[in-house]
C-alpha cells in the first residue's frame, strides 16, 4: 500500500474518508461534503442510529451525489480529549480494515483535527497513516489460492490536509518502524521448517542494509566462549544453535549500549520433556523475542536513532533425540553457575542466561532488556492483554511501563524476591531450572534469570500471552504481532537517546 500526503483536494473517485466527532458532531470536512452532497452525510447518519461517531466506529454512504467519489466513508473520532498518537494510529488501523474488507482500491482521507484536540492535524495525519500501514500487514507467502475476495485491495492511501509537509516529516519517523514491524511479523510467522537457527541467521544480515553490523557466533564459537547451558538445549537437534549480535552505532560516541536480548527457540518440542500434540504447532513462534529484538534493532537503525544499542539473539531448536539433554543432567553456564535440568521444556532460561552473562561481559550495557516467549503461567496470570515485566530496577520498569502504554504494547510488573529465589535451590548444583512445584511459574522463571544479572539494570519482559494474535486488532490481523518492537523503539527515544 502506498501512502502519500497532499493539500486538500476537490473530492475524485475512489472512497472519501472524513470524520464525526463524538455525538454526531462533524468535522469541518465532513460538514463540507454534506454541504456537497446536499446533506447525504447528515440523512444517513439518521437512518444509522446506531452510529453516533464513537471512536473507530464506521459509517459507509456509497454512490453519493454530487461529487466525484464512489463512496463517502464517516469515520468516528470520539471525544476530542480523546485522540491521542496511539488512539489515531488505531483509527488508521481501522479505516485500512474497512477499506480492505470492501475492495477499495484507491482511498483519500481528509484530515482535519478539532482545535482542542491533544494533537494537531499534521502529527495525526501521521500516526492514522502509520496505524494503517501497521495494520495492512498481511503473510502470504505461502497462499496459492486464494479467493478474488480474500485478498487485499487497497493500493494507495491518500492524506489529504493544509500542511502535507509537516505531515510528511512526522510519517517519515514512523515509516522506519512498520517496516521493522513487517520483518519481525514475517520471522515469527514462518515455518520451523523454513526458519531454523542458521536461517535466521542468515535474514539478519540482510539488515547490513540498514547500517546494522552483523556477527554471527556457530556451534564453534559457542563452545570456545563457553555457552554451555544454550548449547545444551540444542543437543537434541540436527539444526546447529546459532548467536546473532546487531550492533547499531548512532550515538556518535563510544557511550554504553542499551542491550536487548531475545529468545529464540525456532521450535519448542519440549525436548525429553514432551510437550502434548495438541497445539505444539503454535512453537514455531517460541522465537519471538528474538524476533522482536530483530525488529527493533531495525527500526533503530532504519529511522537513524541516537542512541547505541545491541541486540544479541539466542537461536536454538529444542527436540527430543538419542543426543538430547535428559531431565536430571547438570550443565555449566557462560557464567560457570551449574544449572540441573529438571524440565527440558523450561529451555528458554538456558538460552538467556548465557547471553545475559555474554552481554554484560562484552558490552558493559547501560541497562538490559529481555524478550522472551518464556512462561505458559504468564498467560494464565495475565491473558492475552499485557506482557509479564520483571525488572531489577524500579526506574528501568516504569521506563518500560510508560512507553508500553504509550505504544500499546502494555505490560504488568510482577514480584520477585528471595522466597521465590530459594524454591530453585538444588541438591547436586548451583540451581535448578524449575521449582518443585507449579507455583508462580513466571515469577520462578524471571528469579532463575535474575540469577546472572550483576549490577546492570535488567528487566525480562515474558511475551507467552502476547506474541501471537488469535483474532483481528487495530493494528494488525490475527498472527504475529511483534510485541517488542515499538516498545523498545519508544524506550530508546525517550529514555536512551542522546539529545
Amino acid at each position: 500500500m502506498d501512502i502519500a500526503f497532499t493539500d486538500r483536494q476537490a473530492p475524485r473517485s475512489g472512497a472519501l474518508i472524513v470524520a464525526s466527532l463524538a455525538d454526531r458532531q462533524l468535522t469541518a470536512g465532513a460538514e463540507e461534503i454534506d454541504r456537497l452532497t446536499g446533506g447525504q452525510v447528515t440523512r444517513a447518519m439518521t437512518a444509522s442510529p446506531r452510529f453516533t461517531g464513537k471512536r473507530e466506529e464506521i459509517l459507509a454512504i456509497p454512490g453519493p451525489a454530487g461529487i466525484a467519489a464512489d463512496r463517502v466513508i464517516l469515520v468516528g473520532l470520539g471525544p476530542a480529549d480523546g485522540l491521542t498518537a496511539l488512539n489515531c494510529q488505531k483509527l488508521g488501523g481501522v479505516i485500512a480494515a474497512h477499506l480492505n474488507a470492501t475492495a477499495v482500491v484507491e482511498a483519500v482521507l481528509w484530515a482535519d483535527m478539532p482545535k482542542d484536540a491533544p494533537i494537531d492535524t499534521a502529527a495525526a495525519a501521521a500516526e492514522i497513516a502509520y496505524g494503517a500501514g501497521l495494520r495492512a500487514y498481511r503473510f502470504d507467502r505461502y497462499r496459492t489460492t486464494q479467493r478474488a475476495e480474500s485478498k487485499p485491495t487497497l493500493e494507495t492511501l491518500t492524506v489529504e490536509l493544509a500542511d502535507p509537509a509537516a505531515a510528511q516529516a512526522a510519517f517519515e519517523r514512523r515509516e522506519p518502524v512498520a517496516a521493522a514491524v513487517a520483518i519481525a511479523r514475517d520471522l515469527v510467522s514462518e515455518p520451523a521448517n523454513v526458519l531454523y537457527p542458521a536461517r535466521f541467521a542468515e535474514r539478519c544480515e540482510s539488515l547490513r542494509a540498514l547500517g546494522l553490523e552483523v556477527e554471527v557466533l556457530d556451534e564453534a564459537a559457542l563452545e570456545r566462549i563457553g555457552m554451555g547451558a544454550l548449547l545444551a538445549v540444542g543437543h537434541g537437534s540436527e539444526r546447529e544453535s546459532r548467536v546473532v549480535v546487531l550492533t547499531w552505532r548512532g550515538a556518535g560516541d563510544d557511550s554504553a549500549p542499551l542491550a536487548l536480548i531475545g529468545k529464540g527457540v525456532t521450535f519448542d518440542t519440549g525436548g525429553i520433556s514432551l510437550k502434548p500434540p495438541a497445539g505444539m504447532e503454535d512453537m514455531k513462534w517460541d522465537m519471538a523475542g528474538a524476533g522482536a529484538v530483530t525488529g527493533a534493532m531495525a527500526a533503530l537503525a532504519g529511522r537513524k536513532a541516537r542512541v547505541n544499542a545491541v541486540g544479541v539473539l539466542g537461536l536454538v531448536e529444542n527436540m527430543p533425540s538419542g543426543r538430547a539433554q535428559r531431565p536430571g543432567d547438570v550443565v555449566t553456564s557462560l557464567s560457570g553457575q551449574t544449572v540441573e535440568v529438571i524440565n527440558t521444556d523450561a529451555e528458554g532460561r538456558l538460552v538467556l542466561c548465557d547471553l545475559l552473562t555474554y552481554v554484560q561481559d562484552r558490552f558493559s550495557p547501560r541497562a538490559m532488556v529481555d524478550f522472551a516467549t518464556l512462561t505458559g503461567a504468564v498467560i494464565i496470570a495475565l491473558g492475552t492483554h499485557n506482557a509479564g515485566l520483571f525488572a531489577s530496577d524500579d526506574a528501568l520498569a516504569e521506563q518500560i511501563a510508560e512507553a508500553g502504554r504509550h505504544t500499546g504494547e502494555t505490560v504488568w510488573r510482577l514480584p520477585m524476591g528471595e522466597a521465590y529465589d530459594r524454591d530453585i535451590d538444588s541438591d547436586i548444583a548451583d540451581m535448578r531450572n524449575v521449582a518443585g512445584n507449579r507455583n508462580a511459574g513466571s515469577v520462578i522463571g524471571a528469579q532463575f534469570l535474575k540469577r546472572f544479572v550483576r549490577e546492570v539494570p535488567w528487566a525480562h519482559v515474558d511475551i507467552a500471552g502476547v506474541a501471537w494474535a488469535r483474532k483481528d486488532g487495530a493494528l494488525g490481523p490475527k498472527g504475529a504481532t511483534a510485541f517488542g518492537v515499538r516498545l523498545c523503539d519508544r524506550l530508546a527515544e525517550a529514555f536512551f537517546e542522546s539529545r
